[in-house]
C-alpha cells in the first residue's frame, strides 16, 4: 500500500514539474496530472534500464531526466486532447 502512495506522490510531483516546464496552459485535472506523471516515471525507468543507466553510483540524473521528459511528453500530448 505504501508503494502505491509513493508512486502516486512521485507522479504528482513529476506531473507538476512537467506542467511548469511546458509552454502554455495545460487545462487537465490534478488526477490526470498525477497519473501521467506516474506513467512518465514508469516509462523513464524502463528506458533507462534498457539503455543501461538505471542504477549508477550516486544520483541517477539520466534516469530522472528521462522520467521528466516522458512526463512532459505525455502531458503535452494529453492536454490538447483533454480540452476538446
Amino acid at each position: 500500500m505504501f508503494q502505491l502512495i509513493w508512486i502516486l506522490l512521485i507522479g504528482f510531483v513529476l506531473g507538476l514539474l512537467a506542467k511548469l516546464l511546458l509552454r502554455g496552459p495545460q487545462a487537465i485535472p490534478w488526477w490526470l496530472t498525477m497519473l501521467l506523471g506516474a506513467a512518465g516515471a514508469w516509462l523513464g525507468n524502463a528506458v533507462s534500464g534498457w539503455i543501461g543507466v538505471r542504477h549508477t553510483s550516486g544520483i541517477d540524473w539520466i534516469r530522472h531526466l528521462l522520467q521528466l521528459g516522458f512526463a512532459m511528453l505525455l502531458i503535452g500530448w494529453a492536454a490538447p486532447a483533454w480540452s476538446r
